[in-house]
């Protein structure tokens, strides 16, 4: 039996690594928020700009449009020019961002601001957990990676509920300018606390798939927004088309440079690979969730935007209890196990939900669904994070921080893209067969057809406009939005159940996951 050192037993930290910590929570809390503060604004957006059931959705899949398409890139900048110096242009691009998107006269405005809003957060988001990848190891180092999973998702669950009190009073325009404090408080920690890094000279960034992964991200996801809307079909024919191309090219080029941007033979240790797919469905569903119960419980359930906007309290809790657990069930269970356990939580609040969420369902309905949803991402986070930056070499921190972002931010843009697409797909379809069998069929114009399926809050306009109409009107899209709903929460728990047979079969179990990190750390020492 080879011995260990009390340091090797322990891990290590830096000095004032709590500090640090809470430098870069808070960082990772602006990402955060911004991800979800538009969700509860939906319905009040689509009224104001007329918007269409699609750029709602892309209103709401900007940022993590925007995030997905660069953390990859700019983690290896990080790497290159320094982890502080990202932090802080981030958080410094962050701020005219969201007064931007704060002041927006249109959706075109609004959805650029978000995208932008995402890029500024793809500067500083993935560094945080970069920094810690490079300055804690060992144990320390799992339960750092916990406070930060933990303590980010709790702050991003004060998104929801900030917004829902700002449209109490205030007008949609409020809830993007409810970070901007935070941001500037991080923008300050960062800059304070964070040690100075000048990255590594001799790192060299593949510039040139850096801006083939933005293409390629980008195009995949606004392709699935796109789907639904049979006036966009050539559109997404042609998105497809470069996604396609693009990937092919960034695989092509990754195996031909000599210092690659994603480093394919990393990425296809197991104990990598099946964490990123684990994590990317993990985030993707806790993000495709909130976006849709979000505008079920105002448009179906007529809840306001601040009781809305709490119900996400009960998942932040949950994963705020379970995250440290999560960290004790990697160490002594494995990565496996409590990612497993973490799906089997997820799946059955989406079943929960297929079963109950209706017109008459009650508030413990969408609690006990948002709790079961919140363990489960609080067990599986820890691990989706850990395996991966315990599978690559320190200099390659950046890789493995973008890595666990796009499990994230690319997993929730394209869940919350398919999971909204097939929302918009149903509610359409569903109207349309309402329509064709009532008994006025015939006196429907094309024109109101079109409004009714457009989005449920072109539906309440139309009721405005003719109030003798109204309980029908709303009726109907209510029956509709609840059709949707069931689709595509059906359709999230099968990919949930799909990811859970990749982790099965695919991850090594206890003893395999132990002995590979350790000669993943012997390969980091040498």
């Amino acid at each position: 039996m080879t011995s260990t050192t009390p340091e090797v037993e322990t891990g290590t930290a830096p000095a004032r690594a709590r500090a640090i910590l809470v430098a870069l929570i808070l960082v990772a809390g602006v990402a955060n928020i911004n991800l979800a503060v538009a969700n509860v604004a939906l319905p009040d957006i689509g009224k104001d700009l007329d918007a269409s059931s699609t750029q709602l959705n892309l209103i709401a899949v900007g940022y993590s449009l925007g995030l997905a398409a660069s953390v990859l890139y700019f983690g290896a900048l990080g790497d290159r020019h320094g982890r502080k110096r990202m932090l802080v242009f981030g958080m410094a691009l962050t701020i005219p961002a969201s007064l931007v998107a704060g002041f927006a006269p249109n959706f075109e405005v609004l959805f650029g601001a978000r995208l932008v809003g995402g890029i500024a957060a793809g500067l500083a988001f993935p560094t945080t957990l970069a920094v810690i990848t490079a300055l804690w190891s060992g144990p320390r180092r799992t339960r750092a990676i916990a406070a930060w999973s933990a303590f980010g998702g709790a702050i991003s669950a004060l998104g929801p509920v900030l917004s829902g009190g700002l449209l109490e009073v205030f007008d949609w325009h409020s809830v993007f300018l409810v970070t901007l404090p935070l941001a500037v408080l991080a923008l300050a920690a960062a800059w304070w606390l964070v040690p100075d890094d000048t990255g590594d000279e001799a790192a060299v960034v593949d510039n040139l798939g850096g801006i083939v992964s933005i293409v390629m991200v980008g195009a995949l996801v606004l392709a699935i927004n796109f789907a639904p809307d049979s006036d966009q079909r050539l559109q997404v024919y042609i998105l497809a088309a470069i996604a396609i191309a693009a990937g092919a090219g960034f695989v092509w080029r990754q195996l031909r440079v000599r210092v690659p941007l994603f480093d394919l033979r990393i990425a296809s240790r197991r104990t990598f690979w099946v964490a990123a797919l684990g994590g990317l469905i993990v985030f993707g569903t806790l993000m495709g969730a909130m976006f849709i119960g979000q505008q079920y419980m105002q448009n179906v359930l007529g809840y306001s935007t601040l009781a809305a906007g709490a119900t996400i309290l009960p998942a932040a809790g949950a994963m705020v209890i379970v995250a440290p657990q999560s960290a004790k069930l990697v160490q002594s269970m494995g990565s496996r196990f409590t990612l497993l356990a973490g799906y089997a939580f997820i799946v059955l609040g989406l079943v929960f939900a297929m079963l109950t969420w209706d017109e008459g369902a009650h508030f413990w309905h969408v609690g006990l669904v948002y709790v079961l949803v919140g363990i489960g991402v609080g067990l599986a986070g820890t691990p989706a994070s850990q395996s991966l930056t315990g599978s690559v070499p320190v200099q390659r921190a950046g890789m493995a921080s973008s890595m666990s972002d796009l499990q994230r931010d690319l997993g929730g843009a394209i869940l919350q893209s398919t999971l909204g697409a097939i929302l918009t797909a149903g509610y359409a379809s569903q109207l349309q067969k309402t329509i064709a069998s009532s008994p006025q069929a015939d006196q429907i114009s094309q024109e109101t057809e079109a409004a009714l399926t457009k989005s449920f809050s072109s539906a309440e306009v139309l009721a405005e406009r003719y109030p003798q109409y109204a309980d029908q009107i709303i009726g109907a899209a209510r029956d509709a939005f609840v059709h949707g709903d069931n689709r595509a929460y059906g359709a999230a728990a099968a990919i949930v159940l799909v990811g859970a047979a990749v982790v099965f079969f695919f991850y090594p179990k206890h003893e395999g996951e132990r002995a590979a990190m350790a000669e993943y750390a012997k390969q980091r020492s040498l």
